[in-house]
């Protein structure tokens, strides 16, 4: 595939993927919402399906929609490290455009809430208890367990007389969505499971430079390197540990 369709599949499928992502966290917070105050499960599950739906457009790429199965792919041997920049720039890319679209749909609410100043939390991830080297550790381990289940899941197979075997490969990206709900019901209460670099840093960009809304706070520097650094870290050791497997 051309650099060109790898770009465009995944910024497409990438700005679905945060469009729905973050459109869920933001019904549950802004004020004047059908969905206000549903609750962490509600959050889960709407993330869960947005992975879901934007994997599915992005199939022609692959749909990797995230900068740390990227590189664990590419250290696994299964993506070229020539097309992991245009991979992971037309995530970003894809990740500002969903944000923005989140804050369109959204902006008579976002006019009208009550705490503007932490709206941050509807775009981009942050610890419930502030303490980098476990922030980190949390966003690790969360992103570990995703790349390793890509890795390690086993694919459908036909077996000795045509008996077909299906793997979880047969679920298609619904495996994947899953796999995302329970990481976020399970692991996700410490830092927000931002498992994805682009996922976090593209909207952070946009909510500090491009979105217009009254009062709000800042983008919390500080930490937007921990589900940066977390998640290509995570995604690294599951490829490590795939190579070392005998599979």
């Amino acid at each position: 595939m051309s650099a060109g369709s790898i770009f465009v599949w995944e910024l497409l499928g990438t700005a679905v993927l945060i469009l729905l992502g973050t459109g869920v966290v933001a019904n549950q917070v802004l004020k004047n919402t059908l969905g206000n105050s549903t609750g962490f499960l509600f959050v889960n599950v709407g993330w869960a399906f947005a992975v879901f739906t934007g994997a599915s457009i992005a199939n022609p790429s692959g749909a990797h929609l995230n900068p740390a199965v990227t590189l664990g792919l590419a250290i696994a041997d299964k993506t070229p490290w020539g097309d992991v920049p245009v991979y992971i720039l037309g995530q970003m890319v894809g990740a500002i455009i969903g944000a923005m679209l989140c804050w369109a749909t959204y902006k008579l609410q976002f006019d009208t809430h009550d705490e503007p100043q932490n709206t941050l939390g509807i775009f981009s991830t942050g610890p419930t208890v502030p303490n980098a080297p476990w922030n980190l550790v949390s966003e690790i381990i969360g992103t570990f367990v995703l790349v390793a289940w890509i890795l390690l899941s086993p694919p459908a197979k036909v077996a000795e007389g045509g008996l077909p075997q299906f793997g979880n490969s047969a679920l298609g990206y619904a495996g994947v969505a899953f796999v995302v709900l329970v990481i976020g019901t399970s692991l996700g209460g410490p830092t927000g499971y931002a498992i994805n670099p682009a996922r976090d840093l593209g909207p952070r960009i946009a909510y500090a430079f491009l979105m217009p809304i009254r009062n709000k706070g800042n983008a919390n520097w500080g930490y937007s390197w921990i589900p940066v650094a977390g998640p290509l870290v995570g995604g690294a050791l599951a490829a490590l540990l795939y190579l070392v497997l005998p599979v």
